[in-house]
Formats: C-alpha cells, sequence, structure tokens
C-alpha cells in the first residue's frame, strides 16, 4: 500500500481542499556494489582531506562553495535555514492555463494527489472544473524545505501533480552553434517524409514499450548466479551502404509495407487455422 509522501491542501481562490501526496512514478534500475575483484569483498568509500590525505568525519565536515581556485565561501546550516522557504501546507494555486501551453520540457517528477479525509466533495469539485474547461492549474508548494513550480492536472480520475522546472532552468536553444539554418527542401521529399510519418501513426499504448535493458541485465545476474557462461553479444554491423535521403525514405516505405503484408498474411493464416 502506497504511503503519503506529503499532506496539506490545494487552495484555489478561498477554497482549500486537503489532499495527500503520493509517488506516482517508481525508477527501475539495477544497483550495484564496488567489490575487490580478488576475493569479492565490498568496498567503502572513505572521507580524506585532500592536503594531509587523513579521515574527515562527518561532524568535521563543512559546506563550501568554490567562489574562485581553492577559495570557498564556507555556508553553516543557520545560513540555509536563514534562507529556506516558510514551511507551508499549501499547494496555492496562482493561476490556470490551457496544457497544451505547457511545453513537456518543463515536467520533471510527478505525483498523484488524494483527497484527504472529508474532503472528497471539495477535490471532485475541483477535478471536475479542471476537466469541463480543459485547464490545469499552476501552483506553487514547498517540499522538504525547497519550494516548487507546479502543475496540477487531472488524470484519469483523479489529480497529479507535476514538478516543473523554472524558465532559467531550461537550456536556450539560441545557444547551440548548430542549430540548423533554412534550407529549401525539395517537394517530393517533403511529400514521402509526410507519407512515412502517416504509416507509422498509431494510438500511443505505453504498455508496449519495455525497459529491455533494466530485464536483461536481471536476466544476466540471475543466470550468472546460477552458474551459467554469459556469452557477449556480437555487436551490431553497419551494412556499408550509404543511401541518399529520398532512397532512405523510399527504402523506408518499402519495409513498412512489406512488413505489414506479412503480418496480414500470419494473420490470415492464423484465423484460417
Amino acid at each position: 500500500m502506497p504511503r503519503p509522501i506529503w499532506s496539506g491542501m490545494i487552495s484555489f481562490g478561498l477554497v482549500n481542499v486537503p489532499v495527500r501526496l503520493y509517488n506516482a512514478t517508481k525508477k527501475k534500475t539495477v544497483r550495484f556494489n564496488q567489490l575487490r575483484k580478488g576475493d569479492g569483498c565490498r568496498i567503502r568509500l572513505k572521507k580524506v582531506c585532500s592536503s594531509d590525505e587523513k579521515d574527515v568525519q562527518q561532524g568535521d565536515i563543512a559546506r563550501g562553495y568554490e567562489v574562485s581556485p581553492d577559495r570557498y565561501v564556507v555556508v553553516t546550516d543557520e545560513d540555509m535555514e536563514a534562507l529556506a522557504p516558510k514551511a507551508s501546507r499549501l499547494i496555492e494555486i496562482g493561476t490556470f492555463v490551457k496544457l497544451e501551453q505547457i511545453d513537456p520540457i518543463y515536467y520533471e517528477q510527478t505525483y498523484y494527489l488524494m483527497p484527504d479525509k472529508g474532503a472528497a466533495k471539495a477535490y471532485t469539485l475541483l477535478l471536475s472544473a479542471m476537466n469541463d474547461t480543459g485547464k490545469v492549474g499552476v501552483a506553487r508548494f514547498v517540499l522538504r524545505n525547497k519550494e516548487y513550480l507546479a502543475a496540477l492536472r487531472p488524470y484519469q480520475n483523479i489529480l497529479s501533480l507535476s514538478v516543473m522546472l523554472f524558465s532559467d532552468e531550461i537550456v536556450s536553444v539560441g545557444e547551440f552553434e548548430e542549430v540548423p539554418e533554412q534550407i529549401e527542401l525539395n517537394p517530393k521529399e517533403v511529400n514521402m517524409a509526410k507519407q512515412l510519418v502517416d504509416t507509422l501513426t498509431m494510438e500511443f499504448e505505453p504498455e508496449q514499450y519495455k525497459n529491455e535493458y533494466y530485464y536483461q541485465i536481471l536476466d544476466m545476474i540471475e543466470k550468472k548466479a546460477e552458474g551459467e557462461v554469459i556469452e557477449s553479444q556480437p555487436a551490431a554491423t553497419n551494412n556499408g551502404k550509404v543511401l541518399d535521403l529520398m532512397s532512405a525514405l523510399e527504402a523506408s516505405m518499402k519495409a513498412i509495407k512489406e512488413s505489414n503484408s506479412k503480418t496480414k498474411k500470419k494473420s490470415k493464416l492464423k484465423k484460417e487455422a
């Protein structure tokens, strides 16, 4: 049973909705420990002073910000606490906007918001209003002594909260020298590219996409634990052919048509069987 990581209230206008915040995602990754190759002994990492090579205990460690080479400003816990945002239990919606106005590049982490005791009616009212208007709420809230910008939006039949990056955390495209210049395109190539896009277009089904590398690692670990010898996979090779853009588009369309034809034949054989 998931446990809430925060509880407070959604505030919009003079309406407060008590809610609980839950993690909506769980990243799948395989964590490894560092071992000594000879005997498998686990490695412990020590904190050592760079000047005298002596071990440093946690209580003797200060926080420092480098302002120039080897020159630091020491920042204490008291300094940080003085600047910490005022503790609050409010997710304060400042404005509502259309969902399409927020580019996905701003989204960072998503949570679920569930109604707290006695808040079902107010929660459902907000959810219904957002669904009917197609709007999302842009809000600020404090979690673990840090203030966040967030978007509240309906997800299925509940409210979700997506933590957002601030605008100055987004790298401007103008900073890159590689941004393509305006190039005059061949209309035939444009039409062929559109056909390729249309051919590959389908409904998004997230269940079709698996973290294959994660499961391959787990499978490999299981096999090694059972004593199996793992053989290296051959590296992918390039056939050496360099196709021009139009040839590549035409070859792609041909491959898709052949694949679709084979799929239809298999489906027909299954039905006849």
